[in-house]
């Protein structure tokens, strides 16, 4: 842990500096500029506090109670099915995501990444984007964020509940979730019964299922490949990208993809 406290002094004397130049002497560009920077330390602050909590239920859980290492990833095909989808069907690169609507790196990578694979990559038709659920067991609302999702998806606005959820990652509650769809426009009756009767459970424990197979532990994670041109269905992955990365990472890995001959 001696790391991480290291880090807070770091980031503690990083914003008393930031204070500093906070007087009303400096030009409105620099104290913007200073507003930004605190921005920044204020989630630098959240990511860290929710890796301390990770160590810490790590320390104080019981060595018997250990869980087993997930397989290491090896390329394999996988089939889409009936999992949310951005993009072209018979794009020649498929993403496929794991998330959690809880993991702030899940958020960072949603606020950060996505809107650029979006713009180079989805809206080009060169990336089929796929999304599959991952929401941890550390996570209390993070199920049913998921089946929120998916219950919005019956009535055609998964993707508008995603975005939803990411944007709110703190008010993940179940009166929070109906509430949602209400702002989305959705059937309230319909969607409460589906939440409340966990209609899309299995699906979510489907994924979870097909994340470990894939060798995931944590969240978020991504995993790339070619989409068979012959049965758009099925995507021969050969890269995984764990956790919240770059949009270098990515576009390194999907450009290599693309490359005649792949």
């Amino acid at each position: 842990m001696g790391g991480y406290d290291v880090k807070y002094s770091l980031i503690a004397v990083l914003a008393a500096g930031l204070l500093l130049f906070s007087g009303p002497s400096w030009p409105a560009s620099t104290k913007q500029e200073v507003i930004e920077l605190k921005a920044q330390v204020a989630e630098m602050q959240q990511d860290l506090a929710e890796i301390k909590k990770l160590l810490q239920e790590g320390a104080r859980a019981p060595a018997a109670a250990a869980r087993p290492a997930p397989p290491a990833f090896n390329p394999q095909t996988v089939n889409i099915g009936t999992s949310p989808v951005k993009g072209e069907a018979d794009a020649p690169i498929t993403l496929i995501e794991y998330s959690d609507y809880q993991c702030p790196f899940c958020a960072r990578h949603y606020r950060d990444v996505l809107p650029l694979l979006q713009q180079e990559y989805i809206d080009t038709g060169k990336v089929r984007f796929v999304m599959r659920e991952n929401p941890l067991a550390m996570h209390r609302d993070a199920m049913n964020a998921s089946m929120a999702a998916l219950c919005a998806g019956d009535q055609g606005k998964y993707w508008d509940m995603h975005n939803m959820l990411f944007e709110n990652p703190k008010q993940l509650g179940v009166d929070n979730l109906k509430a949602y769809a209400g702002t989305l426009g959705l059937d309230s009756a319909t969607f409460d019964e589906c939440l409340d009767s966990k209609k899309h459970e299995k699906t979510v424990q489907a994924d979870l299922a097909s994340a470990a197979k894939l060798g995931m532990s944590g969240t978020p994670g991504f995993f790339i490949g070619l989409t068979d041109p012959d049965d758009p269905d099925k995507v021969n992955l050969s890269v995984f990208i764990k956790g919240a990365q770059s949009i270098n990472q990515f576009r390194g890995s999907i450009d290599e993809l693309l490359k005649p001959g792949k």
